[in-house]
């Protein structure tokens, strides 16, 4: 998961070495619309309701059961893949502009971003296809997955978008083509994998023999999931655009520290899709104690690699920030630093939440963290956010104090749950 974010992260540094406040407002705004729709529908929506049914039938022995919902919840996710990149497609210079992009951000942006919603089709496909090797227990493909795809997008963010050798200098435009080559090149891998050595295949007889009933059991734990992503990651969206209005400054420093800790966030990601897998198989076999203790391990886990980020957050803040923007961009170095550092505060109980959260998907539990996502994104954050842009007319640096009460209430909440719902 840390790699496959590393795509978004190198793109935005190279295009902060080469463009900016400018250019990192331009792909970061775009980056952030195009990944909130892959993730309320499929990296966190279709993927996680196909890793949690193929994870309780493959534990619980029953093979073919497992392939057929990996084959509905692939063609499943092929289906909305088409349409969000389609959509994403025609429509990005109106998204942009409605989300307050102006002049060059706006041309910059437009640009980026239908290159790349057609980059995010092939990396919805990855994501389908690694959530059915997850179910099984298989974590190492989409590693070696996600490695490969950024070699390839780091070499072609270094030639096409500074000019090396024989490519011409594309800008911000080169970030998105090495994205789409990158993404290409990595499902191609998949593919031959599932071809040859995949546990569980993707059948085409299962969608000539459509079983109603299974796919509605794929929906019944994907939809969800789908709307707790979409309960936050809508949320955040609409976040970004009111940072938009603060400046581009302020927006770029807010980007570069929303992409520094999505960093990590993966290794909580990462322990949350180990704890809906383990938690899955333990429950296929009726061994409930055996789900708990896989659950309380994924968190302690998890806890202490994202406490240990914070760490840093709190020690080079600077160093981090400067790592993604000109170094005479001083400006934004210094607010995006005291931005870093305020994200450290919520990193442990943040990853308490994911993984909690990820465990009770592994018991059939989609809803539960969708309430409590909702009610921290929409009930706490938004109107938060509001009051301090709008009304106070802050610094983008309350605007992560907000974040941290978010994370903290997600936090505590799900942990809450997730043991009550054992005693249970």
């Amino acid at each position: 998961m840390t790699l496959y974010m590393m795509i978004w992260v190198l793109d935005t540094m190279m295009v902060g070495w080469y463009g900016g406040n400018i250019g990192v407002s331009s792909v970061g705004l775009s980056s952030e619309v195009l990944y909130t729709f892959v993730n309320i529908f499929i990296a966190v929506g279709v993927s996680v309701g196909i890793t949690s049914l193929v994870a309780r039938k493959y534990g619980a022995k029953e093979i073919k059961q497992a392939e057929e919902y990996a084959t509905l919840g692939f063609f499943l996710g092929l289906i909305l893949a088409i349409i969000i990149s389609s959509f994403l497609f025609v429509f990005s210079k109106n998204i942009l502009t409605i989300a307050g992009a102006k002049g060059k951000i706006l041309i910059l942006g437009a640009s980026y971003m239908k290159i790349a919603s057609v980059a995010v089709f092939f990396n919805m496909l990855n994501s389908l296809l690694n959530g059915v090797l997850r179910g099984y227990g298989n974590t190492k493909t989409p590693l070696l997955i996600s490695a490969l795809i950024n070699v390839f997008n780091l070499f072609f963010d270094w030639v096409l978008i500074f000019g090396k050798g024989p490519f011409k200098e594309m800008g911000v435009e080169g970030a998105a083509i090495a994205t789409l080559i990158a993404q290409i090149a990595g499902l191609i891998y998949n593919i031959l994998y599932f071809i040859k050595k995949s546990k569980i295949k993707i059948k085409l007889n299962y969608i000539r023999n459509l079983r109603f009933h299974k796919l509605k059991e794929l929906m019944r734990l994907s939809l969800p999931s789908s709307m707790q992503e979409g309960a936050f990651d809508i949320a955040r969206l609409i976040n970004t655009f009111m940072i938009m209005h603060i400046g581009s400054v302020a927006f770029a420093a807010n980007q570069i520290t929303t992409t520094i800790e999505s960093l990590s966030f993966m290794p909580g990601w990462g322990f949350s899709v180990a704890a809906t897998t383990l938690v899955g198989h333990s429950i296929g076999e009726k061994k409930n104690l055996k789900a708990k203790e896989y659950a309380n391990t994924c968190a302690i886990l998890g806890a202490i690699i994202m406490g240990f980020c914070g760490l840093l957050f709190i020690i080079f803040p600077k160093f981090l920030i400067s790592l993604f923007i000109q170094s005479k961009e001083i400006e934004v170095i210094n607010l995006g630093a005291l931005c870093v550092m305020i994200a450290s505060v919520e990193q442990p109980v943040m990853a308490l939440g994911m993984i909690y959260g990820g465990s009770l998907k592994g018991m059939g539990d989609t809803k539960t963290p969708f309430k409590v996502s909702f009610i921290s994104s929409w009930l706490i954050r938004l109107p938060l956010m509001y009051i301090i842009i709008y009304v106070l007319k802050l610094s983008v640096i309350y605007v992560w104090w907000v974040t941290a009460v978010q994370w903290i209430f997600e936090g505590i909440v799900l942990t809450l749950l997730f043991r009550h719902k054992f005693k249970k």
